[in-house]
Protein backbone atom coordinates (compact mmCIF):
# COMPACT_ATOMS: atom_id res chain seq x y z
CA UNK A 1 0.00 0.00 0.00
CA UNK A 2 1.29 3.35 -0.87
CA UNK A 3 0.28 5.96 1.46
CA UNK A 4 -0.29 9.91 0.91
CA UNK A 5 1.47 12.66 2.62
CA UNK A 6 1.99 16.35 3.23
CA UNK A 7 4.20 18.41 4.93
CA UNK A 8 2.40 20.98 7.92
CA UNK A 9 4.31 23.82 9.58
CA UNK A 10 3.93 23.94 12.89
CA UNK A 11 4.96 26.12 15.83
CA UNK A 12 6.72 22.65 17.02
CA UNK A 13 8.13 22.17 13.90
CA UNK A 14 7.53 20.68 10.61
CA UNK A 15 5.13 17.76 10.69
CA UNK A 16 4.73 15.23 7.89
CA UNK A 17 1.41 13.70 7.93
CA UNK A 18 0.51 10.31 6.39
CA UNK A 19 -3.22 9.39 5.40
CA UNK A 20 -4.34 6.05 3.94
CA UNK A 21 -7.60 5.54 1.88
CA UNK A 22 -9.43 4.85 5.29
CA UNK A 23 -8.02 7.89 7.27
CA UNK A 24 -4.99 9.31 8.86
CA UNK A 25 -2.33 7.26 9.89
CA UNK A 26 0.12 9.24 11.17
CA UNK A 27 1.96 12.30 12.30
CA UNK A 28 5.78 12.25 12.38
CA UNK A 29 8.17 14.87 13.64
CA UNK A 30 10.74 16.19 11.94
CA UNK A 31 13.52 13.79 13.23
CA UNK A 32 11.19 10.87 13.95
CA UNK A 33 13.00 7.52 14.73
CA UNK A 34 11.22 5.47 11.12
CA UNK A 35 11.18 2.45 13.42
CA UNK A 36 8.55 4.08 15.70
CA UNK A 37 5.94 4.03 12.68
CA UNK A 38 6.97 1.76 10.24
CA UNK A 39 5.39 3.04 6.56
CA UNK A 40 5.68 1.10 3.22
CA UNK A 41 6.30 3.44 0.22
CA UNK A 42 4.76 7.06 0.19
CA UNK A 43 3.70 9.81 -2.23
CA UNK A 44 3.44 13.60 -1.77
CA UNK A 45 -0.40 14.10 -2.22
CA UNK A 46 -1.34 17.44 0.00
CA UNK A 47 -4.64 17.38 -1.98
CA UNK A 48 -6.05 14.14 -0.28
CA UNK A 49 -9.07 14.50 1.28
CA UNK A 50 -7.78 13.16 4.82
CA UNK A 51 -4.68 14.95 4.49
CA UNK A 52 -7.01 18.57 3.75
CA UNK A 53 -8.87 18.10 7.03
CA UNK A 54 -5.86 16.98 9.00
CA UNK A 55 -4.51 20.36 7.50
CA UNK A 56 -7.54 22.47 8.30
CA UNK A 57 -7.81 20.98 11.64
CA UNK A 58 -4.20 21.04 12.92
CA UNK A 59 -4.24 24.91 12.32
CA UNK A 60 -7.16 25.24 13.64
CA UNK A 61 -5.59 23.65 16.94
CA UNK A 62 -2.49 25.65 17.00
CA UNK A 63 -4.82 28.64 16.34
CA UNK A 64 -6.34 27.75 20.12
CA UNK A 65 -9.84 27.97 18.17
CA UNK A 66 -10.08 24.11 18.02
CA UNK A 67 -9.72 21.38 21.17
CA UNK A 68 -11.09 18.31 19.77
CA UNK A 69 -10.36 16.52 16.47
CA UNK A 70 -12.83 15.11 13.85
CA UNK A 71 -10.74 13.18 11.75
CA UNK A 72 -11.05 9.51 10.06
CA UNK A 73 -8.41 7.54 12.21
CA UNK A 74 -6.59 4.36 10.80
CA UNK A 75 -4.83 3.20 13.24
CA UNK A 76 -2.28 0.28 12.98
CA UNK A 77 -0.49 -1.63 15.68
CA UNK A 78 -1.83 -4.32 17.67
CA UNK A 79 -5.29 -4.84 19.79
CA UNK A 80 -2.99 -3.60 22.74
CA UNK A 81 -1.40 -0.59 21.30
CA UNK A 82 -5.21 0.29 19.96
CA UNK A 83 -7.05 0.04 22.98
CA UNK A 84 -4.22 2.35 24.47
CA UNK A 85 -4.42 4.59 21.87
CA UNK A 86 -8.11 5.30 22.11
CA UNK A 87 -7.93 5.96 25.71
CA UNK A 88 -5.81 8.98 24.46
CA UNK A 89 -8.37 10.27 21.98
CA UNK A 90 -10.45 10.40 26.18
CA UNK A 91 -8.50 12.62 27.42
CA UNK A 92 -9.81 15.87 28.16
CA UNK A 93 -8.26 19.26 25.97
CA UNK A 94 -5.69 20.61 28.60
CA UNK A 95 -6.12 17.72 31.10
CA UNK A 96 -3.65 15.04 31.88
CA UNK A 97 -3.19 11.60 32.83
CA UNK A 98 0.00 9.42 34.37
CA UNK A 99 0.61 6.39 32.83
CA UNK A 100 -1.18 3.87 35.67
CA UNK A 101 -4.59 6.29 34.89
CA UNK A 102 -4.04 5.12 31.32
CA UNK A 103 -3.64 1.43 32.41
CA UNK A 104 -6.60 1.31 34.65
CA UNK A 105 -8.48 2.71 31.89
CA UNK A 106 -7.81 -0.08 29.67
CA UNK A 107 -8.79 -2.16 32.36
CA UNK A 108 -5.03 -3.30 32.96
CA UNK A 109 -3.83 -1.48 36.04
CA UNK A 110 -0.52 -3.83 36.39
CA UNK A 111 0.20 -2.05 32.56
CA UNK A 112 1.74 1.02 33.20
CA UNK A 113 4.89 -0.09 31.70
CA UNK A 114 3.13 -1.52 28.61
CA UNK A 115 1.04 1.51 28.47
CA UNK A 116 4.21 3.72 28.31
CA UNK A 117 5.76 1.63 25.68
CA UNK A 118 2.58 1.88 23.41
CA UNK A 119 2.29 5.70 24.05
CA UNK A 120 5.66 5.93 22.61
CA UNK A 121 4.83 4.29 19.51
CA UNK A 122 1.30 6.11 19.19
CA UNK A 123 1.77 7.10 15.44
CA UNK A 124 -0.86 9.91 15.66
CA UNK A 125 0.70 12.45 18.00
CA UNK A 126 -1.19 15.47 18.75
CA UNK A 127 -4.17 13.92 17.15
CA UNK A 128 -4.13 11.01 19.61
CA UNK A 129 -2.87 13.31 22.48
CA UNK A 130 -0.05 11.19 23.65
CA UNK A 131 1.45 14.89 24.98
CA UNK A 132 -1.01 14.70 27.98
CA UNK A 133 0.36 11.97 29.14
CA UNK A 134 2.66 11.95 32.37
CA UNK A 135 4.85 10.24 34.94
CA UNK A 136 2.98 9.27 38.30
CA UNK A 137 4.22 12.28 39.67
CA UNK A 138 3.93 14.86 37.13
CA UNK A 139 7.00 14.96 36.01
CA UNK A 140 7.04 15.00 31.62
CA UNK A 141 8.73 11.98 29.92
CA UNK A 142 9.78 11.15 26.64
CA UNK A 143 7.55 12.09 24.00
CA UNK A 144 8.55 11.14 20.37
CA UNK A 145 8.63 15.30 19.34
CA UNK A 146 11.01 16.02 22.26
CA UNK A 147 10.14 17.05 25.39
CA UNK A 148 10.35 21.13 24.22
CA UNK A 149 7.56 20.04 22.28
CA UNK A 150 5.72 18.21 24.74
CA UNK A 151 6.10 21.10 26.90
CA UNK A 152 4.88 23.25 24.36
CA UNK A 153 2.01 21.60 23.46
CA UNK A 154 0.71 21.12 27.13
CA UNK A 155 1.72 25.17 27.90
CA UNK A 156 -0.38 25.86 24.42
CA UNK A 157 -3.52 24.19 25.94
CA UNK A 158 -3.45 25.37 29.07
CA UNK A 159 -3.61 29.06 27.54
CA UNK A 160 -6.34 28.17 25.53
CA UNK A 161 -8.21 27.02 28.56
CA UNK A 162 -7.22 29.88 30.29
CA UNK A 163 -9.03 32.29 27.69
CA UNK A 164 -11.49 30.08 27.15
CA UNK A 165 -12.69 30.72 30.68
CA UNK A 166 -15.05 33.59 31.58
Amino acid sequence: MTFATTLFSSPVGSLTLVASDDGLVAVLWEDDDPARVRLSATRTQPDHGVLCQATVQLGDYFAGTRQQFDLPLDFRGTAFQQRVWAALLAIPFGEMRSYGAIAHAIGQPTASRAVGAANGRNPLSIIAPCHRVVGSNGALTGFAGGLAAKTWLIEHERRVMSYARP
